[in-house]
């Protein structure tokens, strides 16, 4: 009895608009990134009324650094799903789009732990 020789299952072509588009997305959220972490640093003059208040300073700067350092955090998890879909050939240009709300997300989060942290307005 003779078995015939396995055949490897073809490869989906690769879809050049969805890699265009996808890399082309990917760059515009750094761009998005840069941009929301500098707003994240502008986010230190939460503690500008601190002078005649007792504020918790502490978590103004964790509020800051979230601000700044959670849309990298959210960008690089974004270009590794990225790659990902498009080794696998899956259609990967609207991970970039899910991604950009959830970066500015991020800055939304960091300005309310640094508004937690100056009592009363």
């Amino acid at each position: 009895m003779t078995t015939a020789p396995m055949r490897r299952a073809a490869k989906r072509p690769l879809i050049v608009w969805d890699a265009v588009v996808t890399s082309i997305l990917l760059g515009l959220l750094g761009v998005l990134t840069f941009g929301v972490s500098v707003f994240g640093a502008f986010l230190a003059m939460a503690s500008d009324p601190c002078g005649a208040r007792d504020c918790n300073t502490d978590l103004i700067g964790l509020g800051v650094l979230a601000a700044m350092g959670l849309p990298w955090l959210v960008l690089v998890g974004t270009i590794v799903v990225a790659i990902l879909f498009l080794v696998k050939r899956w259609i990967a240009f609207w991970v970039p789009l899910a991604g950009a709300p959830v970066i500015v997300a991020t800055w939304f989060i960091g300005a309310a732990i640094a508004a937690a942290g100056v009592p009363g307005g």
